[in-house]
């Protein structure tokens, strides 16, 4: 899935939408699930599963103001600290 596709998903998405963001199959991604090690927050919901989006973001190291999914580790310099000041 791309950044822009994990960032408009709703709030939980199904257990095959989350596999599919981790690179897991369908089995492997409900097997996980039923034996309680899926890498994310999982919330059952009579005999559905849904995945919580923001756990999976996070596993993911995605957010919106980073979302290509690698940290950072120089801060972007505010407009007050730029050494390119605008006339």
């Amino acid at each position: 899935m791309s950044r822009g596709e994990l960032l408009a998903l709703p709030a939980s998405i199904d257990v095959e939408t989350a596999g599919r963001a981790l690179g897991l199959g369908r089995t492997t991604a409900y097997a996980l699930t039923k034996s309680g090690e899926f890498p994310c927050a999982v919330i059952r919901a009579g005999r559905s599963y849904r995945v919580v989006t923001q756990d999976l973001l996070q596993l993911l190291h995605i957010t919106p103001e980073n979302s290509d999914g690698a940290r950072s580790s120089h801060p972007a310099p505010s407009d007050e600290n730029s050494s390119v000041h605008q006339r």
